[in-house]
């Protein structure tokens, strides 16, 4: 009858502890001081970043970055530890990472988009291409960009309309809002009119514009009068443009509209529209037939 010998099983574990015991507790104190030192330079990176530049939006974009970047660090520090201590287990880590590798393999094609969203997303906020207030358009949808996340980014349209845009299918955007924006302006005349008079009276209402109260710290440059566009149909078209602050080029365009419209009545320029001409033919004799006009109530 065997019987276990409790001498040599301590024996060869306190053995196993004065050595592999040993560098395991050491990995996991590495490990430990690794991750603070981890935590301790991204919170520094984010004071030195922030100390750059005051502004809201853009710390929130460091925030974000820095808190990928430092689930990254974490996810390979401990990754690199658990392998470490699984070799001093005794534990054969080539399997492991074979099972590991086979494991994200079919992770990979089960979450492409998923994936793709995310990364997608990360290069958005990198890139600083767009910010949370931006009226933007992405992917066919337009409006104001609500937030910006890893997945999707969430436009809220003019008429109230929420859209959840998927940072992966985002190909092209278009920002109306980046830095500065413009107004542009397709002017009607009548063909009669003095289009260089025209042209002197569009920069005049844009002098008042830009001496009102309400709008002179909305507009950046005075007006650019282009010139004469093109010959529409019923009207000379004169294009001209103005550059406003960010979000600000619909208000300043109605009122340049409303400015326009009053002062062109005033000065007698006349703003044409369609007219339709109704010929009812004439009779054997060259006569035209009369026109009744019947009112609903009749």
């Amino acid at each position: 009858m065997n019987f276990i010998d409790f001498n040599i099983i301590f024996k060869k574990g306190a053995e196993w502890l004065l050595s592999n015991g040993i560098r395991i507790l050491f990995i996991i104190l590495f490990t430990w001081f690794f991750l603070k030192l981890k935590k301790k330079v991204t919170q520094r990176f984010i004071t030195f970043l922030l100390k750059k530049k005051d502004d809201v939006e853009f710390q929130k974009r460091t925030h974000t970055l820095v808190t990928i970047i430092r689930y990254a660090l974490t996810a390979v520090i401990l990754s690199v530890a658990s392998m470490m201590i699984l070799k001093e287990l005794g534990i054969n880590i080539g399997p492991v990472l074979a099972a590991a590798g086979i494991l994200g393999v079919a992770l990979g094609f089960g979450a492409q988009s998923l994936v793709k969203d995310i990364i997608g997303g990360f290069f958005i906020i990198l890139e600083d291409q767009i910010r949370v207030g931006d009226v933007v358009e992405i992917g066919g949808k337009s409006g104001l960009v609500e937030k910006i996340g890893l997945k999707t980014t969430v436009l809220r349209d003019l008429s109230g309309n929420v859209h959840f845009v998927p940072n992966g299918e985002i190909k092209v955007v278009t920002n109306m809002t980046k830095e500065y924006s413009r107004y542009v302006l397709d002017i009607g005349v009548a063909y009669k009119e003095d289009v260089d008079k025209v042209m002197e009276v569009i920069k005049e209402i844009d002098e008042e514009l830009r001496n009102d109260s309400d709008f002179k710290d909305d507009i950046i440059a005075p007006i650019e009068v282009l010139g004469v566009d093109q010959f529409a149909s019923s009207s000379v078209i004169i294009k001209a443009r103005t550059t406003t602050m960010p979000l600000k080029q619909w208000r300043v365009g109605r009122e340049f509209n409303r400015r326009i419209k009053k002062k062109f009545d005033e000065l007698g320029i006349e703003i044409p529209f369609p007219h339709i001409t109704l010929f009812m033919g004439t009779d054997k004799q060259g006569n035209q037939p009369p026109i009744r006009i019947i009112h609903k109530n009749e």
